[in-house]
């Protein structure tokens, strides 16, 4: 596993679905999770999308959870034939996968109130390797699970993000990342070769270019994040400095 560095704890994203790669449905849940990540200071490294197959999900699962501290899925934990993600996971750990015996009470339950039938494929949705801890569903009930360092969740958005809510409060975290931002009037054409100098003086931080567009001209708007709020007041002061200098230089040949 990566070891942290100045103070940062780690994650990666796997969103699994074949419906993700062709188009079919929209992912709604890496924005969600990097958002919530970087609140919580974790930060969020890497983001893979994976079809439905159980040697890509296998091998791809291998890689991040070895190289990550935090591992989370989306997407393949239903009732329905695709949802392979519980027995890729499994494969991955060399682990059997089963009904767990926790999750098909709380899942007969669930059923038997609502005066459903308890089929074959709703009981899918209480398979899990073994040894996993669940993480509570509170919208539909069936749970997803956490095995080493990896947080198996569904898709759909609304059950992710709830299930995440009960997942984040478990989760070791890091120094948070502070930030700053500095408004520029000016295209990143104009600011770029000043402003990657100011980065090369400043290795403690990141320094970040993100240009628009008005409709009339461009502009950018510079922020700068780092976990120590002295060496980003000082890249920001050099930023200001460069700025000054750009527009001195425009008046000067204005003149």
């Amino acid at each position: 596993m990566k070891q942290p560095s100045n103070g940062s704890v780690t994650a990666a994203a796997l969103a699994i679905g074949d419906e993700l790669l062709s188009g079919r449905t929209r992912d709604k849940n890496i924005g969600h999770l990097a958002e919530m990540l970087t609140a919580a200071g974790i930060d969020l490294e890497e983001v893979r999308i994976v079809p439905d197959d159980h040697d890509r999900i296998v091998a791809a699962l291998n890689e991040l959870r070895g190289r990550y501290d935090h591992v989370f899925t989306s997407g393949g934990i239903g009732p329905t034939h695709d949802d392979i993600t519980a027995d890729a996971v499994a494969a991955a750990f060399g682990v059997a996968c089963d009904h767990d015996a926790d999750a098909l009470a709380l899942l007969g339950a669930h059923y038997a109130e609502r005066g459903l039938e308890f089929t074959d494929a709703r009981r899918r949705m209480a398979r899990m390797p073994v040894g996993s801890r669940h993480i509570d569903n509170p919208v539909s009930c069936a749970p997803g699970f956490i095995i080493g360092n990896v947080h198996v969740m569904a898709g759909v958005p609304s059950v992710f993000q709830a299930m995440l809510d009960n997942v984040l409060p478990t989760l070791r975290t890091g120094i948070k990342v502070l930030s700053e931002k500095v408004s520029c009037p000016y295209g990143e054409g104009d600011i770029g070769d000043p402003l990657a100098v100011i980065a090369k003086a400043h290795p403690d931080v990141n320094i970040g270019s993100y240009p628009r567009f008005s409709g009339t001209g461009f502009s950018t708007e510079i922020v700068i994040r780092g976990r120590d709020q002295g060496p980003i007041l000082a890249a920001r002061q050099d930023v200001e400095a460069m700025l000054a200098g750009v527009q001195a230089k425009r008046d000067a040949a204005a003149r």
